[in-house]
């Protein structure tokens, strides 16, 4: 007698510019995994949010004023209520950070965060336990996905001296070692020309600003007279040369 299933609903949602793995590359992940965790739920939730939601949730629900990678909400279902078992929220922008620093796709990383996502839905908790979820993950990791699990102790924020690049396209990486020392010499030569051109370039004369007192009265021109002078006659001269 074979045992039969019991539907699994995923609700999907994206609250971020950035565009997260679906059904398709994710679904067999969270089947596999309620199978696995929580036979007896019937559905769950996972939304996806730029740093900026996710900062927000971070900071209503925990206390904490920044950004995180991966947020969880057990639901409480009561009795007789849809067994929803609750809701991941994933931050894309961090996945991305932590991708490019591991070296594998967003998808990658997002599938390690579905897994951590979904073991503190079903009660795990590795602030308090002695190591047992981060180890129970890894596994899950290796059989789900048959490949080497991710490292979750990696400091999930930036290197000391590493340094953000904008590139031609727009897009942003973080730089370190040789290429955040020459960033950074970069933007010294550019401030150094700015301060140049404002050394040489001529300052303006300050207007004149007039003191409280009387209005000054606008100068109206008076014609001139012209004064005719008499010519004095000139003394009559004789045709005698000395």
């Amino acid at each position: 007698m074979t045992e039969t299933k019991l539907p699994f609903q995923i609700d999907w949602s994206s609250r971020s510019k950035m565009r997260g793995p679906g059904e398709q590359s994710l679904g067999k992940l969270l089947h596999s995994l309620r199978d696995r965790l929580a036979p007896d739920a019937q559905g769950v939730s996972l939304t996806y949010v730029d740093d900026r939601g996710m900062r927000k949730l971070n900071r209503e629900h925990r206390g904490k004023n920044m950004t995180t990678d991966v947020l969880s909400f057990p639901s409480s279902v009561e009795k007789g209520a849809f067994p929803h078992l609750g809701d991941i929220v994933i931050s894309l922008p961090t996945a991305e950070k932590m991708a490019k620093k591991f070296g594998v796709s967003r998808r990658r990383e997002v599938e390690t965060l579905v897994i951590h996502g979904f073991l503190h839905l079903c009660g795990h908790d590795h602030e308090n336990d002695h190591g047992e979820m981060m180890e129970l993950q890894a596994r899950l990791e290796r059989e789900l996905l048959e490949t080497e699990p991710l490292s979750m102790s990696l400091k999930r924020g930036r290197k000391p001296g590493s340094k953000v690049k904008k590139l031609k396209d727009g897009s942003r990486v973080v730089v370190t070692g040789r290429a955040a020392a020459a960033l950074v010499r970069r933007e010294r030569v550019k401030k150094e020309k700015k301060i140049k051109v404002r050394k040489v370039a001529k300052p303006k004369d300050p207007a004149v600003k007039r003191g409280p007192g009387r209005p000054r009265k606008e100068a109206i021109a008076v014609p001139t007279k012209r004064v005719l002078r008499r010519r004095r006659p000139s003394p009559s001269r004789s045709g005698v040369i000395a």
